[in-house]
């Protein structure tokens, strides 16, 4: 992708982010996207088929930062740029905490459910690699897929919570009370 493309898919995805942070997925138009982003409908189609799969996308953009980096160096940069250490989960509240690219606006904004979903089914794949924070925990019998839903379904969760009570608690903490959880 060249310069010129780049700048309009980041144009784009601005735009819709602005335009989610007000109004409903269901109500917001191509043609509202394309005016709001400054670019052609012949330029939007080129990236994205539907709205559905830019919301796709800008989920995948958002969460492929964190989830692609885990067990590899974690000095990354997608639409992030970071140097987290600590778990991965560490590293999701982090982000969500500073309010990485209005992260912690959507996921707690009217569209809420549609990014947790996506959320969660990049989470799913992180969790899988975090089984071991089960060991110990008499779970040895439960099947490996339950496992990995379970953590993923905490990790929602706690992330809701946390969210609706103003994020009060720290990164650490709140990180311990996601492994006191399990």
């Amino acid at each position: 992708m060249d310069r010129r493309q780049r700048k309009s898919r980041e144009a784009i995805f601005r735009a819709f982010e602005e335009l989610l942070k007000k109004r409903d997925f269901a109500h917001i138009t191509v043609g509202e996207i394309i005016e709001k982003a400054d670019v052609g409908r012949a330029t939007f189609y080129a990236h994205f088929e539907t709205k559905e799969f830019l919301l796709k996308e800008l989920c995948e953009e958002l969460f492929c930062h964190i989830f692609d980096a885990e067990g590899e160096d974690h000095h990354h940069k997608h639409i992030f740029e970071c140097d987290e250490h600590g778990s991965a989960f560490f590293h999701l509240f982090s982000h969500i905490k500073k309010n990485d690219n209005n992260l912690l606006s959507l996921l707690s904004s009217s569209n809420n459910e549609i990014f947790l979903g996506y959320f969660k089914e990049n989470l799913l794949h992180l969790s899988k690699s975090q089984l071991d924070l089960l060991k110990g925990r008499e779970v040895e019998k439960l099947p490996e897929d339950f496992k990995v839903n379970h953590i993923a379904s905490v990790f929602v969760e706690v992330l809701k919570w946390w969210i609706n009570t103003g994020l009060k608690e720290s990164e650490e903490t709140i990180t311990e009370y996601f492994y006191m959880a399990l």
